[in-house]
């Protein structure tokens, strides 16, 4: 029986906070969902059935094929579980795998250790079965051998992504605190963007931002930027299946005439990058980057479309003083120029935004990899509806888009 075709669980998983938005991605890949929970979600679906959520997920980290259950009270007994699977079923005998794990077991103290000893099991039993000892190491670039460990219970998977979806691999030049493709994908499926009106991003940085929203308005989906995934390094993969997804993937993307995706920064290094950026997604030709100061940034009129900022949240001492005149710029620069727009702002400083001057309408909650973060909505009415208030309710914790 293929595992390519007999579906198992299947775990994804996602960074903190994304998990409402992969599995809106989930269903509308025709997937039924078994599990949401905090960082990720289950559900029943083959091998080939991975190929398709690796190509396909913007918001996604892993895509983990399980492989069984089993319980284990200290590393001998993950040795000895592991060690009567059939690797060479699954492993190339000239193949190279790796191992990760996730660990919560009281007699270990270094998940390393544990690594390892998943290591031994299978190069062992492959070498017992077939004479031939598999290579193995560290980096992510053939299969990939996951273990989640916690207390007594085990569960050992098939990574079938390899390196994180969630960089989604056309960014070459990070810039300055950059935010995750995944992050950025999810922050542009919580807004309001119809994906047709105007994409208004002052402050751009390196680009990740404007370029997820061109990706997602033209449906360019992450698989097309990436040639390497670990299931291609399994025994008996058939990289027709692979072909075939790929050929739906370029068959989805679209024009969307008339679109307009502005994105500034007052550096000169970040506008070059960021262009850079955009010429390796293939989207250069849809994005308008302008060197300016963000209050100097076009917003068509009209346009009803969004204004998204990512500015800076003062993490070092005395960068906060400094950043409470920009925030209140941000909020004057909304008042006078995004009538009509909803203007986001996503911040890792919740008293920083309070300069901003006007009521949000939502909160939506998001983490980068060590920082609380919000997005704050705000609907920018036009003419005498426009007016501001000042923004001292408390944190509101709800509304996942």
């Amino acid at each position: 029986m293929s595992f390519y075709t007999t579906k198992s669980d299947v775990t994804i998983t996602c960074h903190k906070r994304l998990a409402p938005y992969l599995e809106q991605e989930v269903k509308e890949l025709g997937f039924e969902i078994d599990e949401t929970f905090v960082t990720g979600l289950r559900l029943q679906a083959s091998i080939n059935d991975c190929i398709k959520l690796n190509l396909n997920l913007r918001t996604a980290s892993q895509v983990l094929y399980s492989l069984g259950h089993f319980e284990a009270v200290d590393a001998d007994d993950i040795y000895n579980n592991i060690n009567n699977y059939p690797w060479e079923d699954l492993l190339p005998e000239d193949g190279y795998f790796s191992v990760t794990s996730n660990v919560f077991n009281e007699t270990i103290n270094n998940k390393m250790f544990a690594n390892l000893r998943v290591k031994d099991a299978i190069v062992d039993r492959v070498r017992e079965e077939t004479g031939k000892r598999p290579n193995t190491g560290s980096e992510l670039s053939g299969a990939v051998i996951h273990l989640f460990w916690k207390n007594e219970d085990a569960e050992i998977f098939i990574d079938t992504s390899g390196d994180s979806l969630a960089r989604h691999g056309y960014r070459k030049i990070p810039g300055r605190a950059p935010m995750l493709e995944a992050l950025a994908a999810a922050t542009i499926m919580a807004t309001r963007w119809d994906r047709i009106s105007p994409f208004v991003n002052p402050m751009c940085g390196s680009g990740t931002v404007a370029i997820e929203a061109a990706l997602i308005a033209t449906d360019t989906r992450p698989g097309l930027f990436r040639t390497n995934y670990a299931f291609m390094h399994l025994q008996d993969y058939d990289e027709s299946v692979y072909d075939k997804e790929m050929a739906i993937l370029d068959a989805r993307i679209k024009d969307v005439p008339g679109l307009r995706i502005i994105a500034t920064d007052y550096s000169e290094v970040a506008i070059t990058n960021a262009k850079r950026n955009a010429v390796a997604a293939g989207v250069a030709d849809l994005i308008e980057f302008k060197l300016c100061d963000f209050a100097d940034t076009e917003v068509p009129e009209g346009g009803k479309g969004v204004m998204f900022v990512n500015p800076e949240y003062g993490e070092r001492l005395g960068e906060e003083t400094e950043l409470e005149e920009v925030y209140t710029r941000i909020g004057d620069f909304m008042k006078k120029k995004c009538g009509g727009y909803f203007g986001y702002v996503f911040t890792g400083n919740l008293d920083l935004a309070k300069k901003i001057g006007l009521k949000a309408k939502r909160r939506i909650e998001f983490y980068t990899s060590i920082i609380d973060c919000r997005m704050l909505e705000f609907e920018l009415y036009e003419g005498t509806r426009r007016v501001a208030r000042p923004e001292n309710e408390e944190d509101n914790k709800t509304d996942q888009a």
